[in-house]
């Protein structure tokens, strides 16, 4: 298990150093006027020449890759070109609004697609099957923006359930952050339910069909059983990677999301710095979604390793 882990690791760090670079080089490529940006068109051309060799622009490319990549393994991210914001500092204070709504819908998304395709799977082709599949598939098409105004203007201008903006850090108030974070949450979601519900509706199908599930129900052992015990765990495997593969969409998404209920995350750091070619901001939030989903794919492979013996030999 430790090798198996140190090999994940290990890929990780390969897929980082990959990703940051191909990253770097490409807004290189793009030959962003950041200095003027920041100064406006009517700079001199002096000043913009001025401001360049202040942030270090008027270097080669591969000497402002070295001066990034070393002082990255420290931990030292730089400065926005545009606010003087350590990258570190302003990540730190964004990361937890977004992990909080992409956790959040993670774990809302894991008890409602279990609840949905576990009960699809033991009624398939019956009645409850086709209408929670008609609500999966409702939940997939339904656009996530609509839903988030619907949500707004019911729980919070209507019934006055749940602030309709703004975040309050899980440390000042449990009650108030599960608030703050609920509708995002419910909103980022809705999305996903169809995909790992439809998953593990089909795996379960297809564990029920095999011969051990016949051996167990004609040596009595209740259904329920067969179904939590045996085949869901069975099933799980592809399940799980569909989970993963959302996670990386719900880091996207959280930008939407984000915009919707007017909150200051990762997304909306993310977005700012594209738009305005910060450097030194974008390549932190690379740094730090690739981490994020390095670490989730670790965690769906040892919960895997651990339903199915197999997967971890494998």
């Amino acid at each position: 298990m430790i090798a198996f882990v140190l090999r994940r690791i290990a890929t990780g760090v390969v897929l980082l150093f990959v990703v940051t670079t191909l990253t770097f080089f490409t807004i290189q490529l793009a030959d962003i006027p950041v200095a003027r940006n920041i100064l406006g068109s009517s700079a001199t051309p002096e000043q913009v020449a001025a401001l360049n060799a202040q942030l270090g622009l008027d270097r080669s490319a591969l000497e402002q890759y070295w001066s990034w990549i070393t002082a990255a393994v420290r931990g030292d991210f730089g400065v926005s070109y545009f606010t003087n914001e350590p990258v570190a500092a302003a990540l730190e204070n964004r990361l937890p609004v977004t992990l909080s709504i992409v956790l959040l819908a993670l774990i809302f998304t894991v008890v409602f697609s279990l609840l949905l395709g576990v009960t699809a799977a033991s009624r398939a082709g019956g009645t409850v099957d086709r209408v929670l599949q008609a609500v999966s598939t409702v939940s997939y098409v339904f656009p996530p923006i609509i839903l988030g105004i619907l949500l707004v203007l019911v729980f919070s201008i209507t019934l006055h359930l749940v602030p309709a903006t703004g975040y309050v850090p899980i440390g000042t108030s449990f009650i108030g952050w599960f608030g703050s974070v609920l509708l995002p949450a419910v909103t980022l979601m809705f999305a996903s339910i169809a995909s790992v519900a439809g998953q593990i509706r089909g795996s379960m199908i297809d564990e029920l069909r095999r011969d051990y599930v016949r051996t167990l129900r004609s040596r009595g052992v209740p259904e329920g059983t067969i179904l939590l015990k045996y085949t869901l765990r069975n099933a799980a495997s592809p399940a799980l990677t569909t989970l993963s593969l959302q996670f990386i969409g719900m880091i996207g998404g959280a930008l939407f999301i984000e915009r919707i209920f007017a909150l200051s995350g990762f997304g909306t750091y993310s977005f700012n710095s594209a738009v305005q070619g910060d450097l030194p901001a974008i390549l932190g939030v690379v740094t730090f979604s690739v981490i994020l989903v390095v670490i989730m794919n670790l965690l769906v492979d040892l919960v895997n390793g651990w339903l199915n013996p197999k997967a971890r030999i494998q």
